[in-house]
């Protein structure tokens, strides 16, 4: 049973949720309450964690507005 102490399963995180936790806590903590959620679970759909679909659809949104805007000026 080599291996038995590691998970079997591991987060793959996306471009965006890896971008998100990247950012300060408290960009993080504006973009989560642009999405209508926690910051508790804005960084667990950061990490790659199970959250709600909206919560995650609303999460990406803002990011991705956010790195657009950010991009642009």
């Amino acid at each position: 049973m080599r291996g038995f102490l590691q998970p079997s399963l591991r987060n793959n995180p996306t471009d965006s949720q890896t971008g998100f936790a990247a950012l300060s806590r408290h960009r993080r903590a504006h973009l989560a309450e642009a999405a209508k959620t926690t910051l508790v679970k804005a960084s667990q759909w950061a990490r790659g964690e199970a959250v709600a679909p909206e919560v995650a659809d609303a999460l990406d949104q803002q990011f991705k507005a956010f790195a657009a805007k950010k991009k642009a000026g």
